[in-house]
């Protein structure tokens, strides 16, 4: 198999109230993976509401900007840049964007597949691959 970037502009953005994502790693763009990769912006003051992934653990990596995170019963806990955060499968958690600039994370899910269950969402949107929605892009 030949290795092939998984660019920006070859996937959808998908669009929320509080920020935006890009899988760039799923079982439709890389055909037999086991993971799920995406770039996640949370926008300045925005934060998703507390939720699970049933069948998948997460690892959050924070790119940039500063946020809190929670996992489980426990307070929430501040993150930077260079951080990484597990949240394991069936857990509840949520992030929030404490800066004044996008908090810009990486995500993993372990089994692929918890991604689709966000096109549920009151406020998902969905923009096509290679069109540049928003002020920040990728």
């Amino acid at each position: 198999m030949e290795p092939t970037p998984h660019r920006p502009d070859s996937v959808p953005t998908w669009l929320f109230d509080w920020g935006r994502i890009k899988w760039r790693i799923t079982p439709g763009t890389a055909p037999g993976t086991e993971l799920t990769v995406g770039d996640v912006d949370v926008h300045p003051g925005k934060g998703h509401d507390r939720h699970r992934h049933p069948e998948s653990d997460e690892v959050i990596y924070v790119l940039s900007g500063t946020g809190e995170q929670t996992v489980g019963d426990g307070p929430a806990f501040p993150v930077a840049a260079g951080d990484a955060v597990h949240v394991p499968r069936g857990v509840l958690h949520s992030t929030f964007n404490t800066g004044w600039s996008t908090l810009r994370l990486v995500v993993v899910y372990s089994p692929a597949g918890a991604e689709e269950a966000l096109r549920a969402a009151p406020d998902f949107r969905e923009a096509p691959a290679g069109e540049h929605p928003g002020a920040v892009n990728r």
